[in-house]
Formats: C-alpha cells, structure tokens, sequence
C-alpha cells in the first residue's frame, strides 16, 4: 500500500460534493422531523378532543394526520437511507484509493441508490405538502360556508 499525498488530495476533492450533498440531506432530515413534531402535536390535541367527544369529524382529522404522518415516515427513511449510501460512497472512495480495490461500479450503483432514495423523499414530502394544502383549503371552505349562511 503506497498512498500518495497527490492521490489523498484528489479523493478528497472527489468526496467534496457528496459531502456538500450530505449536508443537504442533513437539512432536509431537520424540516421532516420539525413537520413529524407538528403533526404529532396535532395528533395529541385530536386524541384529547377524541377522549371527550369522538366525532365524525375529529376521527377524520386524525385520519388525515396519519396519512401525512406515514408520509413523512417514508419521506424520513429514504432520506436516512440516502445518507447512509452517501457515507458509503465518500468511505469507498478512500478505501478503494488505499487499498487499490476496483470499487467504482460500487461507488456508482451506490450513488444512483442515494439520488433514488433523495427522490423518493421529496415525492413523499411533496405529497403531504399537497395532502395538507388539500386539508387546510377544505376548511377554509367549510369556514366560509358556514359563515355565509350565518345572518349578520
């Protein structure tokens, strides 16, 4: 094993940009949990309603929250598992370098893995953005409603 400082320098600027990319997947991670955190806030103040007074409309709304949750579980586990294959990617990089192990259809099937799984998260967290936005406008209607037949 003959490393070069030479061949240390252009690992570590290949592994740069997949260390900027975990990063973001970072800060991703952060936003999914906050909206994780808010819609089991949400849950608990339904479940409390719901040991009072179960309603039809508050066994929906708890509905509507688990949907979303199950959203973001996913949008969380994929991001988690592009992080992961993006930590494997920078370690095969140096590895492969060290030890002069022709890892580079591991690098790159573990790359493509990582981009897969960063889409999948942002179609999950896009779907429960939609899924929300959905929710929120149909009370919004319903608000209206209500307060159009009211005489004033």
């Amino acid at each position: 094993m003959n490393i070069q400082i030479g061949d240390v320098g252009q690992v570590i600027q290949l592994a740069t940009a997949p260390v900027f990319l975990l990063a973001g997947v970072s800060i991703l991670l952060i936003v999914l949990t906050n909206r994780l955190g808010r819609i089991i806030d949400q849950m608990r103040l339904l479940e409390e309603r719901a040991v009072k007074c179960v309603d039809a409309e508050c066994v929906a709304a708890l509905s509507n929250l688990h949907r979303r949750s199950s959203l973001i579980n996913i949008a969380i586990a994929t991001s988690t598992l592009c992080g992961l294959l993006v930590c494997m990617v920078i370690a095969m990089l140096f590895l492969g370098d060290a030890t002069g192990l022709p890892l580079v259809h591991l690098i790159a099937g573990s790359f493509i893995g990582a981009m897969l799984a960063l889409t999948t998260s942002f179609i999950s967290l896009m779907c429960e953005i939609s899924l929300a936005y959905r929710l929120m406008r149909e009370q919004q209607l319903l608000a209206l409603a209500m307060c159009a037949g009211r005489p004033t």
